[in-house]
């Protein structure tokens, strides 16, 4: 009866299945519809719920909002999502 050995752990294996799952994207843009903190706040927390994002700062004087995610969060999800609360991002 033949005996089978335990699977053996290749890190360099490992490393390419989960090549660009760990990417860190970073996107500083304008949201001109921000004039306020309870408008800071409602766009961080929007966006915080999105899964795979892990940074957001906003700014109600310069409009500006920096959003950093990997995946499964995308540009075009989070994009949607600002639309959608009323902070569509300009382009």
């Amino acid at each position: 009866m033949a005996m089978s050995l335990p699977p053996v752990f290749n890190p360099k294996f490992f490393i390419f299945l989960n090549k660009g799952q760990n990417t860190m994207t970073s996107k500083t843009f304008t949201a001109p519809n921000i004039s306020c903190g309870h408008c800071i706040r409602t766009l961080e927390t929007e966006l915080r719920d999105l899964a795979g994002i892990k940074n957001v700062k906003a700014e109600a004087e310069s409009k500006q909002v920096t959003v950093e995610w990997v995946a499964p969060a995308s540009w075009d999800e989070i994009k949607d999502l600002l639309v959608e609360i009323g902070f569509p991002p300009a382009e």
